[in-house]
């Protein structure tokens, strides 16, 4: 389906051969703030000396860059401040809660992330970025041409904000962590690349974007066409031609920040009119140089996975050449068995993200970890 009528779904750029033998670039994947009156039990406990501490998810709503963007924020109702950590999902049109509209059923893992930080004694932030949930698209409805970094960056800064200014949260103990792309805006944010925002204490970039955007986009584009080469499923004269035309709308898109049409073999599903500003804008953008910025011995955890079909640990290791250049405090941790969105799945075929597999105890215990140590 062409990104014309799924304006958001521009992830990850995977390939795959239909039965008519066409390729298909898939994807995969600020003022005062207002609260709002609904609060729900989070169904967390914990224990605060003698006391059991309830922990609430409240639905609040802030402004940003012409948006208003809608979010839940974890928070106890009782006891000392706690630190406070905002969640920023993948790309695609996911949600609070890490679900997207390309997949039936939840996927939940911003939400699971919430649920484990909460154990652990820290508040969190997490909302409907721009083309998800009850945010919408919102001005950019009628023009989703228009949509560049800028509104991601905007909505991300305020979420900060906001996090920051609410009673109980330590404004001295803040983390931001972000799943997927939402990495790229986590490095954003703490490398001052997005505007002025409370200091930040700890990173956390989960299964990240690790190269250039668009750099990434072939990538998998060519390993994709080489699996298909070695099964024999398309011939060379195809392959060389789908990766001629995507080296050439790449090439243009980064010259000009435009492409014309909706170019053959599927590239356009992911590289067209619609998604050219956001992908030539975020583009301009190496995390690895990114991460090379950050304030020395800044705290970051980051992972990948064995399991990951998206993003391989190889990959991440670019991104782990920045940190090291700012000498940053990294947990790096490897998973084992674990695909894009957290769960365990040793399968690692990566087609269904909405499965109700289990999410990774593995991570867990090393969020856990991170977060009591610089938290």
């Amino acid at each position: 389906m062409p990104l014309r009528t799924t304006v958001f779904r521009r992830l990850r750029g995977l390939v795959r051969h239909n039965r008519t033998g066409a390729l298909f670039l898939l994807a995969v994947l600020l003022a005062l703030p207002s609260m709002l009156g609904e609060v729900t039990r989070a169904g967390a406990e914990v224990a605060a000396g003698s006391k059991k501490v309830v922990w609430v998810d409240q639905k609040v709503s802030f402004p940003a860059g012409g948006l208003t963007v809608y979010g839940t924020f974890r928070h106890p109702t009782s006891g000392r401040s706690v630190p406070g950590v905002l969640l920023i999902a993948g790309s695609g049109p996911t949600d609070r809660n890490g679900n997207n509209a390309n997949y039936p059923g939840p996927i939940d893992t911003l939400k699971t992330l919430a649920d484990w930080l909460s154990a652990d004694g820290v508040a969190s932030l997490r909302y409907d970025k721009l083309g998800s949930g009850k945010t919408g698209s919102g001005p950019y409805a009628s023009n989703p041409d228009a949509i560049g970094i800028a509104p991601y960056e905007q909505e991300a800064a305020a979420a900060l904000g906001f996090l920051a200014a609410q009673p109980g949260v330590e404004d001295s103990r803040l983390g931001v962590f972000g799943h997927s792309e939402g990495a790229l805006f986590a490095l954003l944010l703490a490398t001052g690349n997005a505007g002025t925002v409370p200091p930040i204490h700890a990173l956390g970039l989960l299964e990240p974007l690790p190269e250039r955007y668009l750099t990434l986009t072939a990538q998998q584009f060519d390993a994709q066409i080489a699996a298909q080469q070695s099964r024999h499923s398309i011939s060379g004269s195809k392959a060389s031609q789908a990766e001629s035309l995507l080296n050439s709308t790449i090439a243009e898109l980064r010259a000009t920040g435009t492409v014309q049409g909706y170019p053959a073999d599927g590239i356009g599903d992911v590289l067209n009119p619609t998604t050219a500003t956001f992908m030539s804008q975020t583009d301009q953008f190496d995390p690895a140089t990114l991460a090379a910025t950050l304030p020395r011995r800044t705290p970051v955890l980051v992972t990948c996975s064995n399991a990951d079909t998206v993003i391989s640990c190889d990959q991440v290791a670019h991104l782990r050449q920045g940190l090291a250049q700012a000498h940053a405090d990294v947990d790096n941790l490897r998973l084992h068995n674990v695909d894009h969105v957290l769960k365990v799945d040793a399968s690692g075929s990566g087609n269904d993200f909405a499965l109700a597999l289990p999410f990774s105890p593995q991570l867990k215990a090393g969020l856990a970890a991170f977060v009591h140590r610089n938290l």
